[in-house]
């Protein structure tokens, strides 16, 4: 799966998600095994992100989302969750990814370098 999470923050990348990070969080959560975050800067772009990642899954013959929550927007938060199983993509305007700070909840887990594997 964690080639797939990689996939899926390239195509975040390829739609202008900002600060775009994998997080190693097998050894904490028993559901998944890695965490795409990532942001845009609003709806619309957000949006893109998600439609872009759902593309390229299905292009390279990847996983399907078991589930997407929060694809319709909401007033005063916008964040998409992708749920592929092996790995969570979640999607934030960068207003509702500071109030939630993933990165610092999940802080004790190792981030995955996904960059240089482009």
């Amino acid at each position: 799966m964690k080639r797939w999470s990689i996939q899926a923050a390239i195509a975040a990348e390829e739609k202008l998600g900002q600060n775009t990070v994998l997080l190693d969080v097998g050894a904490l959560v028993g559901i998944t095994d890695v965490f795409v975050i990532t942001s845009g800067s609003n709806f619309r772009q957000v949006r893109a992100i998600v439609e872009e990642i759902e593309e390229q899954m299905l292009l390279l013959d990847g996983p399907k989302p078991q589930t997407i929550e929060g694809r319709e927007y909401q007033e005063g938060s916008i964040w998409v969750l992708m749920d592929y199983g092996g790995f969570i993509v979640h999607v934030f305007d960068n207003e509702t990814r500071e109030l939630y700070d993933l990165e610092r909840l999940w802080n004790d887990c190792p981030r995955i370098q996904w960059q240089e594997s482009q």
